[in-house]
């Protein structure tokens, strides 16, 4: 009987073996599943400061743009003529002093360079010999007056006090422009103050885009002394081709990028549309004024434009917004929501008061929003979120890839 017995308890040992490693197994597989199921569903992740700033990280809101029914257009950046100047002297000297530098803005008259010339001595000479001559010759012609009226001078006497007094008036106004345009003030001149040099103005306000003068260099009319552009007035020139022109009209909107700068969008209205072919290229000038922001804009920079031809307002985010994974596509969105609770044991009172404390020092939580992109252009893409986002919602613009990386790797350090 004893015999049977432990026969049979052989024979079920195998049997209860395989079954606690089955259930062994089931239970690490349960495990594993829940463990992966926690991962799936981390989607908030918290940035300090710190983090924000040294990354790069920039913030925004959605936009409405109108990106899918337009134009793509060539242009370039025109400044006009009137808001441009060469500054040159008006007399040869030689370089005693340059007053500003490249990228300095300056206003009308103010002074760009002084000259010196010997010249400039000889003039403001002849302008006071001719000033004590025409004092002379005032008395001599008063002087003839007298002698004719009393009957006891010539008329041909008085024709000639009255012929210098004239010509030496003439010299005197001739010498005056003369000095003026030196930057000499005849009102200053006199036996103890005779200058020997001139200043170099600036006939608008600008800045200096090019200087070409040296101290110690001789210049004259001909010299180009300095270079001043007035970016005020700049504006944009598309050269829009014969298919396209039809669907253009004054008012007209246009968005437009630098061919060196793709990332920064500025905005320009159309204001005149030309008439005639450009030579050979078979376009048409459109000229626009730039709205807003015209920081960074320089004249002769080439552009890409876009012309909205039509009002199709699409939810969109820059290209720097949107990371790809999996298969999907995500934005970052700014949230009050709590980050979910970890699933393996800690001091759960020390961790939540860690968070409180970090959230209190200014940190920012992001939440992964899967979307569905659209159409791109301009550096942006139109998007349709899976979920419903409000107006004006905050969403991070670049630096997307580093939150993904945070949250990716927060999630592995939790499980």
């Amino acid at each position: 009987m004893k015999l049977s017995k432990y026969i049979l308890y052989y024979l079920m040992l195998p049997l209860v073996l395989i079954s606690c490693n089955a259930k062994q197994e089931s239970n690490s597989a349960d495990a594993h599943n829940e463990e992966e199921e926690h991962e799936e569903v981390i989607t908030i992740t918290e940035l300090t400061p710190e983090q924000l700033t040294s990354v790069g990280i920039e913030v925004g809101i959605i936009e409405m743009m109108n990106i899918s029914n337009t134009a793509k257009i060539n242009g370039v950046l025109r400044v006009p003529n009137n808001n441009k100047a060469i500054v040159a002297a008006f007399f040869g000297g030689t370089i005693n002093s340059v007053n500003v530098q490249e990228g300095d803005y300056v206003k009308k008259g103010q002074v760009i360079a002084s000259i010196t010339n010997p010249e400039y001595i000889n003039t403001q000479e002849q302008y006071l010999m001719v000033k004590n001559q025409i004092s002379y010759a005032e008395q001599e012609f008063v002087r003839q007056q007298e002698l004719f009226d009393n009957g006891a001078g010539a008329k041909k006497n008085l024709q000639s006090a009255g012929t210098q007094l004239k010509d030496l008036r003439t010299q005197q106004a001739a010498l005056t422009k003369r000095l003026q345009l030196m930057g000499i003030n005849v009102n200053t001149i006199s036996n103890s103050n005779i200058r020997n040099g001139m200043t170099i103005v600036s006939p608008i306000s600008g800045v200096v885009s090019n200087i070409t003068a040296q101290i110690g260099a001789y210049v004259d009319v001909s010299s180009h002394v300095a270079e001043i552009i007035d970016n005020a007035a700049i504006h944009l020139d598309l050269q829009v081709f014969e298919k396209d022109i039809a669907n253009i009209m004054i008012g007209q909107l246009v968005n437009f990028t630098l061919t060196n700068n793709p990332n920064k969008i500025y905005n320009a209205k159309v204001y005149k549309i030309g008439s005639s072919f450009e030579n050979d290229s078979k376009t048409i000038s459109v000229h626009c004024s730039i709205q807003g922001d015209k920081k960074g804009l320089i004249d002769g920079m080439t552009i890409v434009g876009r012309l909205n031809l039509g009002d199709n307002m699409l939810m969109a985010v820059p290209n720097t917004a949107i990371v790809d994974a999996d298969g999907k596509s995500y934005i970052f969105v700014k949230t009050d929501k709590e980050i979910e609770e970890k699933p393996h044991v800690h001091v759960e009172g020390e961790e939540h008061a860690h968070d409180e404390e970090e959230t209190k020092n200014g940190n920012i939580r992001f939440e992964k929003i899967e979307i569905v992109k659209g159409i791109s252009d301009l550096g942006y893409t139109a998007i349709t979120p899976v979920v419903d986002l409000p107006k004006n919602t905050v969403i991070v613009t670049k630096g997307s890839f580093f939150v993904n990386a945070k949250m990716n790797n927060t999630g592995e350090h939790e499980h």
